[in-house]
């Protein structure tokens, strides 16, 4: 059975001012997630599933259902606010969605096979979809899940801040611990991170982050429920309270419900945050075509 890949597009971006996920990157009006799909169509996806909101699926569904037909199977999933487990309802201050977690579990409907899960914006190269797909592709355990980690001075911006999760790792390369960080950045040679109560951390570079791109079962769709249960009881009624997907995979690994092999991210990662990262990201991918490594066009 072919993996599936689980793209997040429901954020519109609000540091980058618009939709960014449709921002074209490539020489042929390509966006970042064309590349994704691409690289994960060569590593042997079989199957790609969008998580996207119903305000633009119009657009969306015009930018890849003609490219895609024919290549890879396709499917379209409403992140909403109304998606609820039974007995919830949405407090009528919230605007905000639920977070990642959320994100991941309105698919469960239509994921039924190991999947890799990851940011639409994210340029996460072929070596990180390859070691997924091996990864996904093999004979798994009960959650036994995995996470691509990359180094931390290859994931940051030189126009501002950056939120990344650094992970702490065992020998063995399985992730012990994943602390979210919100607000790191480059100061005078130096990577910094300022803490929530104002102290600065200095950092190395080469810590390991989650970029979030996660290697999943279908059996963590049920972990997930049971955590945003948990979440709604306590944060539900905050209006801007969310659930991350790294949050949950850390307090499961905690608990010992779970095992996350951390893959080393080999590839060049690169990012649209802001709207100043994209002529970097621009001539990075022509540079990569220059190279040989993605045709001129790529569907």
């Amino acid at each position: 059975m072919k993996p599936t890949l689980l793209i997040l597009a429901a954020g519109m971006g609000s540091r980058y001012g618009g939709l960014k996920q449709v921002e074209p990157i490539g020489p042929n009006g390509e966006v970042i997630m064309d590349y994704s799909i691409y690289d994960a169509i060569r590593a042997g996806f079989g199957k790609v599933v969008f998580v996207i909101r119903k305000s633009f699926a119009g657009e969306f569904k015009e930018l890849f259902d003609h490219k895609l037909r024919g290549k890879i199977e396709t499917e379209y999933v409403f992140q909403e606010l109304e998606y609820l487990p039974e007995g919830y309802s949405v407090p009528p201050d919230r605007k905000k969605p639920w977070g990642t977690a959320h994100a991941i579990l309105v698919t469960k409907d239509v994921i039924k096979e190991p999947f890799c899960q990851l940011n639409a914006d994210d340029f996460y190269g072929y070596k990180a979809f390859r070691s997924m797909a091996g990864f996904l592709s093999g004979s798994l355990k009960p959650h036994q899940y995995s996470m691509i980690g990359y180094k931390l001075r290859n994931t940051l911006s030189e126009f501002g801040s950056v939120s990344r999760g650094i992970c702490d790792v065992d020998p063995d390369n399985y992730l012990q611990k994943i602390v979210e960080t919100t607000k790191i950045y480059k100061e005078r040679g130096e990577i910094v991170s300022l803490e929530p109560d104002g102290d600065v951390r200095y950092l190395t570079g080469d810590e390991s982050v989650s970029m979030n791109i996660w290697g999943f079962q279908p059996d963590i769709f049920k972990i997930i429920e049971e955590k945003f249960i948990k979440f709604l009881d306590y944060n539900g009624h905050l209006p801007k309270s969310e659930i991350f997907i790294p949050s949950v995979v850390y307090e499961i690994i905690t608990e010992q419900r779970a095992t996350v092999e951390v893959l080393k991210g080999d590839s060049l990662w690169f990012g649209v945050t802001y709207q100043e990262d994209k002529p970097y990201v621009v001539s990075r991918v022509r540079k990569l075509i220059e190279d040989g490594e993605y045709p001129e066009k790529l569907f």
